[in-house]
């Protein structure tokens, strides 16, 4: 009688939480712990993942790792950018890209004040130092030759992972690449005054997806179902993180307390501003913004293959199924 009163017990629990069997998934970041990722640990701190029968294990690679990661299936899920999966595509790549964080890029060049760097035509002759990738020379010479320069006439100089406030401060070159809601904040927390010209201002193929969450082929054709339930709850943390970014910074900051206060505060809080806080129309990616990027990368030699930017992205996942470019 015990034994029957004990598996009525658990029928009642099961009945009372739909008896959803929690599935780990795993999420390949594409840095180390930041205010890009706050919105993944709001849903699973506030329960949203535990909702739809998940549960979050981030994984920690570096930027050129999560995309290999998730193609093969080491992690279900990642996050990358529109260019690392247009280049990923082009090489055969499987992999998708199933929401883009924010709906517009929030990178720019930046220069410090003493520059005079305060449009495109101001970078030419100058000194650009960067992590020697070919995005970079494209994008300079995109928006110099939009400023009229025939060659793009800009020193492009490699200085790898140093960062833009540190890379001030040693008067390394007049101008850098930098997404501002983590590196520009921190520069301004640290007094330094300099200039941002915004990439979406610049050139209207340069405002693209970063970053994206991605997914392989594979998870869409055989598991739709945990792609969906996992974008709900993802859609839910970051809106939330929108509308609350103190508190969810707070739950960035429990998870990752080796990052600096005031700089996840003001980063969180300046992101805000770039986020849709409807879930409903969070994620969604437009088609003329793939198309025109993949065009623009093949026309230029960042890819060798025309890719199908149709393949390359999806919104059919999302909490809300609808269609449209």
């Amino acid at each position: 009688m015990r034994r029957i009163a004990l598996v009525a017990a658990l029928v009642v629990s099961c009945l009372a939480t739909l008896c959803v069997a929690t599935e780990v998934v795993r999420v390949a970041l594409d840095w180390t712990p930041n205010t890009n990722h706050t919105g993944l640990l709001v849903a699973e701190e506030l329960g949203f993942f535990e909702e739809v029968g998940l549960k979050l294990r981030l994984v920690e690679p570096d930027p050129t790792v999560a995309v290999p990661l998730v193609a093969v299936g080491r992690a279900e899920f990642g996050i990358a950018s529109q260019e690392y999966v247009t280049m990923a595509r082009a090489q055969g790549i499987p992999i998708v890209s199933i929401a883009t964080l924010y709906p517009h890029n929030t990178s720019g060049f930046a220069a410090p004040a003493d520059r005079g760097i305060q449009s495109p035509s101001d970078l030419i002759g100058k000194t650009y130092a960067g992590w020697g990738s070919e995005m970079e020379e494209l994008m300079i010479r995109t928006v110099t030759e939009l400023a009229g320069a025939a060659a793009p006439d800009v020193e492009i100089i490699d200085i790898g992972t140093i960062d833009f406030t540190t890379a001030v401060r040693l008067d390394i070159a007049d101008f850098y690449w930098i997404f501002y809601g983590w590196q520009g904040v921190h520069a301004e927390l640290q007094g330094i005054a300099f200039d941002f010209l915004p990439l979406r201002d610049l050139a209207e193929v340069l405002d693209y997806y970063t970053p994206v969450l991605i997914t392989n082929e594979r998870m869409l054709a055989e598991e739709p179902d945990l792609v969906a339930r996992f974008l709900t709850a993802v859609a839910r943390g970051y809106t939330t993180a929108a509308i609350d970014p103190t508190a969810s910074a707070e739950l960035l900051l429990d998870y990752a307390p080796e990052l600096d206060r005031d700089l996840v505060m003001a980063s969180q809080s300046w992101l805000a501003d770039e986020s849709v806080r409807v879930v409903s129309e969070w994620g969604w990616q437009r088609q003329a913004v793939w198309s025109e990027f993949a065009a623009w990368a093949f026309e230029n030699g960042l890819i060798d293959v025309a890719i199908d930017p149709l393949a390359a992205f999806t919104n059919d996942f999302l909490p809300r199924l609808e269609t449209g470019g």
